[in-house]
């Protein structure tokens, strides 16, 4: 991989990873184009960048949420200092078990997420697919409850909808949002509970593939590999920002047509023979 092609890849993790446009699809298309497909493991690497993006930009919530949840431990040097029913401490229990069915998953089906499912024919039916489903949810959803609202069912309803992002073009913020509409959640809560919960997969994600790698990045190599997970940082805190803005005013209606676009282009591709169904091994 070439450095040019590292900050592309790098631009488009950090334009689409908070989005519910699949990051994994657009850097596995892109990077087809190229010639040049970034694996699964320059995927996971790269989307460190991103999450620091989240940390950074939640890092006070983050904070008070981990506070309030080791105080309200039964054990520990600050065992019981809040009561279990705190907010905060029951929004990092919610994190916790919400993370628990992507880590399964992910190591059930680890072999297949690096090959099978990177099929572009899948990725494009999996765009449609849950397009038609984010529209459904938007249009239909009651968009009253608020994240202090949230309970055991609906967080574990959260973390399975998160891992059928292990799918390329469902969509990891997509699924999770998507969720959180059909249960009723505002836009808005949806897309913050979507950023928290993904905060202990992604990053957990990223480690395991750049410790596997023994710390070389996978086959883009380490330098290509740190450039673009540097500018997926920059990138996506701006789209933190200006995402968090838009669902708070407008729908996700156009995602949800980007996302049929792109499906159809993306067979367009194939059927012309521009790009691979499979990647290259």
């Amino acid at each position: 991989m070439t450095w040019w092609e590292a900050l592309v890849l790098g631009v488009i993790q950090g334009l689409t990873e908070f989005l519910p446009i699949s990051s994994s699809a657009h850097l596995r298309i892109v990077g087809d184009l190229m010639g040049q497909d970034p694996g699964a493991a320059f995927t996971a690497i790269t989307q460190i960048g991103t999450e620091a993006a989240v940390v950074l930009y939640f890092r006070r919530d983050i904070a008070r949420i981990i506070g309030r949840w080791a105080q309200a431990l039964p054990v520990g040097p600050w065992k019981n200092q809040v009561p279990s029913s705190d907010p905060d401490a029951r929004m990092g229990w919610f994190v916790i078990c919400g993370s628990i069915p992507i880590v399964v998953l992910g190591l059930l089906f680890q072999d297949a997420i690096e090959h099978a499912l990177r099929n572009l024919y899948l990725t494009a039916l999996v765009l449609t697919v849950f397009a038609v489903i984010l529209g459904i949810a938007d249009v239909r959803g009651r968009k009253e409850r608020v994240l202090t609202q949230l309970t055991w069912k609906h967080a574990w309803l959260y973390g399975f909808a998160q891992s059928l992002a292990l799918v390329p073009g469902v969509s990891r913020s997509g699924g999770t949002i998507t969720a959180g509409l059909l249960m009723g959640y505002t836009r808005e809560a949806a897309a913050r509970y979507s950023f928290l919960l993904a905060i202990p997969a992604v990053l957990g994600s990223g480690f395991y593939q750049l410790v596997k790698s023994g710390g070389t990045g996978g086959a883009a190599g380490f330098g290509p590999t740190l450039l673009a997970t540097i500018v997926a940082f920059g990138v996506g805190y701006v789209v933190i920002i200006a995402f968090l803005k838009i669902v708070s005013t407008y729908s996700y209606l156009p995602f949800v047509y980007y996302r049929i676009v792109l499906s159809v282009i993306v067979v367009a591709l194939l059927l012309a023979g521009v790009v691979a169904p499979l990647p290259s091994t």
